[in-house]
């Protein structure tokens, strides 16, 4: 089938070269078809595809075809009706078929096709969210819960470890605060979180997520069942947050380290497309935002905690909560606050209320009493235990002697493990021999006596000479073989001189 654009391009060659077949070469096609569509321009029947249709093998069976496309509603698949038209005496080939069932299925489309409406929201009044399969962080899970105000296009994603009816409205109050106002209508899809189940097509809501709702004074809306087209909005939200977020072979994006990580991804994504003009209203989201407020009912000043588990306050010595006869541990900022703990599958996670709304701040493996679950990020770095221990000084010799650098630490510890006698005169002696020679040289020495377990009396000094010795005997070797314009190190020809000569022999 030729398009416009080819017949054009055939007809130009001919009419440039005058030949059938030099047309056909610069156009990359037969020259009968050349011949073809000049003829049907003499015509004046020249139209897209061929010229004239020639009679197919499948054209006794195209009302087969037709029923088989209306009986299944245009779901038939080719190879399928292949196989069919086979037992029916059929002897073309499957491509014939394929071509043959793609027309019929086109022209089944044409009056079926279903015809939206376009939407004009009103600013306050909708917005929507859903979820998407979010990339996989240390072997875990992920779900990208995306919401999309409909006025200003201003979108907020956030990560969400479940899709649980806790964690579900936790996102649903942050993504709230970022509107900073509730529309009236939220839009989402039927899930169970949101609808438990259709009598005669009339959805019955979750009591808990209308409790949730109820409390910021939302209306919860859910569209057709798989009727994604419906709410539209946020689908092309998921779309081109799992584009930007998800790493793939398209994107080449590296694999995520941490949870944060992925969360601070997500938050850069909402700054660069919340703050760049929109390609429908060509407007700046964010500033629209502004604009869309003044028509968002108030935001409630505590969220709703009901769904969040039971409440528990954080040790202020220890940052551990108690649940079901097991202690967990949550981030050591939070001692003395109060957090919510719930259940979930064989897990516990630990949720906080701030300034932003519920935040998810711990999530455990459960456990047994007398087994706590700690998670060293939540503790501050650990103070050193009795087999690591560094130097530090309490009075000013002290401070005199680990000023000479780290070998004098070293000796110190290791003196010390090795139960040498009267270190504090040795630590002035090391001071006193810093003040005659370089201090660095005498660091050196302790770092080298700490390393051969030299503690003795005069050990120190002993060093330091053999060290002076060796730089001294350096000095003079390099000085005594060094080469210069009038001194040459290369090897001289006066012992050849006498090569031959009677007295050589």
């Amino acid at each position: 089938m030729k398009s416009a654009e080819e017949i054009m391009e055939i007809l130009e060659a001919y009419d440039l070269t005058g030949s059938l077949r030099d047309a056909a070469e610069l156009a990359g096609c037969s020259h009968h078809t050349v011949a073809q569509y000049v003829a049907a321009r003499e015509r004046g029947e020249l139209r897209p595809g061929r010229a004239e249709r020639r009679e197919m093998l499948v054209d006794p069976y195209l009302d087969k075809l037709e029923e088989w496309v209306d009986r299944s509603r245009g779901k038939v698949r080719a190879d399928v009706a292949h196989e069919k038209l086979i037992a029916l005496g059929y002897t073309g080939s499957e491509r014939t078929t394929r071509r043959a069932v793609a027309e019929v299925k086109a022209v089944y489309r044409a009056g079926r096709r279903r015809v939206h409406r376009p939407w004009v929201p009103e600013p306050g009044m909708w917005f929507q969210y859903d979820f998407g399969d979010g990339p996989r962080v240390n072997g875990v899970g992920t779900q990208l819960f995306c919401a999309w105000l409909a006025w200003c296009r201003f979108r907020v994603v956030l990560v969400l470890l479940d899709k649980t009816a806790p964690s579900v409205m936790a996102a649903i109050d942050a993504t709230l605060r970022a509107f900073s106002g509730v529309p009236t209508y939220a839009l989402t899809d039927n899930e169970k979180t949101v609808t438990s189940e259709h009598v005669a097509g009339i959805p019955v809501r979750n009591a808990k997520m209308l409790d949730f709702a109820h409390h910021y004074g939302l209306t919860i809306a859910t569209c057709m069942p798989a009727d994604p087209a419906s709410k539209g909005g946020s689908e092309n939200a998921v779309k081109i947050a799992k584009a930007d977020l998800v790493p793939c072979e398209a994107n080449l994006l590296p694999e995520y380290d941490s949870f944060a990580e992925l969360e601070a991804a997500c938050a850069a994504f909402c700054q660069q497309v919340n703050n760049r003009p929109h390609r429908v209203t060509r407007r700046v989201p964010a500033e629209m935002l502004a604009e869309e407020r003044a028509r968002l009912h108030p935001l409630p000043e505590h969220p709703w905690t009901a769904a969040f588990g039971v409440t528990r306050t954080v040790g202020l010595n220890t940052p551990m909560v108690a649940f079901e006869h097991g202690s967990y541990s949550v981030p050591h900022t939070l001692a003395g606050q109060t957090v919510w703990v719930r259940p979930y599958a064989e897990q516990v996670v630990i949720v906080h209320v701030g300034d932003a709304g519920p935040v998810e701040v711990a999530r455990h493996a459960r456990t047994t009493p007398g087994n706590p679950r700690v998670d060293d990020a939540h503790f501050p770095p650990r103070p050193e235990g009795p087999l690591n221990r560094t130097p530090r000084a309490k009075t000013v010799a002290e401070a005199q002697f680990l000023a000479l650098g780290d070998g004098a630490a070293l000796w110190l510890t290791e003196a010390g493990a090795a139960g040498c006698s009267r270190i504090r005169a040795k630590m002035a002696e090391a001071v006193d021999l810093a003040a005659l020679h370089d201090p660095a040289n005498v660091d050196r020495a302790l770092g080298q006596a700490a390393t051969a377990g030299r503690f003795g009396h005069g050990d120190l000094a002993a060093i330091l000479t053999h060290q002076a010795g060796d730089c001294a005997t350096t000095a003079n070797t390099t000085e005594a073989s060094r080469a210069s314009e009038h001194n040459s190190l290369a090897q001289g020809t006066g012992g050849w001189a006498g090569l031959g000569s009677e007295e050589a022999n």
